[in-house]
């Protein structure tokens, strides 16, 4: 039937703070109000979000999640990105909130994660894209990545994300150079998540990037990376 429509309800700490964050990805504000309670209605095209506030709710113990089906991906993450850098001065891949770059899951789907200033998890996939196809599965150090993604961009557990890569890239010493640099950029990126030293792997990935003259694709994504290597205190 048609006008039939799905609102995920999500929480937030500051509800202004969150308003704020998805205008900068583009949304605009249908609905908002203060009383009796504070919430808020965003949308951007068919996407709609209903945002309330609590009071002490921290975004770090955050559940809430939401799929969201696109048709290209990579599109949508191009004008997040631009968003969140005029608010912010740079684009966040660690902490809360960020948005993580567009990986490939384990399988074929394809897309990205954006965590919210409640610390909401909103996973972004191509329309139509699967995780069941196992003959579109890429293979070697490619598929550890895809395995690793779907523990750090999918379940959170970035931890494990790094001992499938440490595992990926201690089995596939000679993986193509492009293979190896997005292995060792996630794996710096999954680093920085966890508070630890991402300068090795950023080293690393720079090496292989110049010794190997990879494209500008792979020049803007160590740029980020390096970007959010540093404190805020440093920009």
């Amino acid at each position: 039937m048609t006008g039939e429509r799905t609102y995920p309800v999500l929480p937030c700490a500051d509800l202004d703070d969150a308003l704020a964050f998805y205008s900068a990805l583009g949304f605009t504000i249908s609905f908002h109000q203060r009383r009796p309670y504070p919430c808020a209605v965003v949308e951007l095209d068919e996407i709609a979000f209903h945002l309330f506030s609590m009071d002490g709710f921290d975004p770090a113990n955050s559940y809430g999640s939401a799929i969201i089906t696109v048709a290209e991906p990579g599109d949508r993450h191009e004008a997040f990105k631009k968003g969140l850098r005029e608010l912010y001065g740079k684009v966040p891949i660690k902490g809360i909130p960020r948005l993580l770059p567009p990986r490939r899951k384990a399988g074929t789907a394809t897309g990205f994660t954006v965590v919210d200033v409640g610390g909401n998890w909103l996973r972004f996939y191509r329309h139509g894209s699967s995780e069941d196809d196992p003959s579109e599965r890429r293979s070697g150090l490619a598929r550890v990545i895809d395995v690793a993604a779907r523990q750090g961009d999918s379940r959170g557990d970035d931890a494990q994300a790094i001992t499938v890569l440490d595992a990926g890239l201690g089995r596939y010493p000679d993986a193509p150079p492009r293979e190896l640099f997005e292995a060792l950029l996630y794996r710096a990126e999954l680093m920085m998540r966890t508070g630890a030293d991402a300068a090795p792997d950023l080293a690393a990935a720079q090496a292989v990037l110049t010794e190997h003259q990879l494209d500008e694709e792979a020049e803007q994504a160590l740029a980020l990376a390096t970007e959010n290597a540093h404190p805020p205190e440093s920009q």
